[in-house]
């Protein structure tokens, strides 16, 4: 049985229809990760070597046009975590400083996905981490890093992501 929950906390049923909307476009999404990565693994390339990478890749590039050459965490909430990112995800921002980005999440559409598909907690468990991938190479981009707390692919009530501030992180180079 799943240990994993992630049942909506939206009631009015105005808020669940139009934010499902949004959200099974990111189920979508979700979908072709995990088809992917299971084409994959029939080739015999497993996930973790290839998956995470390519995430990532794609994260620097969505960071970079976020960040506009900025490196405050401000700029980020802003541009990615708007009122509809809120909604869509029940997320709460908990700080927001120019050096830290501190946000719960309640629900997560990915997930959601990979649940109707049928994939036990392990796999979901991959498949999340490769997904963060995305927000990683996004954060490089303003010259932080991304420390996951608790997510709800491991069974927890909700994502602690922290982003913050390391010095140590030098710009990725990606190839748009």
């Amino acid at each position: 049985m799943s240990k994993i929950k992630n049942e909506t906390g939206l009631k009015d049923p105005l808020s669940r229809y139009a934010f499902g909307r949004i959200r099974e476009q990111l189920e979508h999404r979700a979908m072709w990760l995990a088809v992917l990565s299971d084409e994959a693994e029939k080739h015999g390339l497993p996930m973790e070597e290839y998956a995470g990478d390519a995430i990532r890749r794609c994260g620097c590039i969505q960071g970079k046009k976020l960040s506009g050459g900025s490196k405050d965490f401000r700029v980020l909430k802003k541009n990615l975590f708007g009122y509809f990112a809120r909604k869509v995800f029940e997320m709460n921002i908990i700080e927001s400083t120019p050096d830290k980005l501190s946000i719960d999440f309640y629900y997560c559409p990915l997930v959601k996905a990979w649940q109707k598909m049928g994939y036990d907690d392990e796999k979901i468990k991959k498949l999340c981490d490769c997904a963060m991938c995305g927000d990683r190479g996004i954060i490089s981009q303003f010259g932080g890093k991304l420390n996951l707390e608790q997510t709800i692919a491991e069974g927890c009530d909700c994502c602690k992501i922290r982003f913050v501030r390391d010095e140590n992180t030098e710009m990725e180079v990606n190839n748009e």
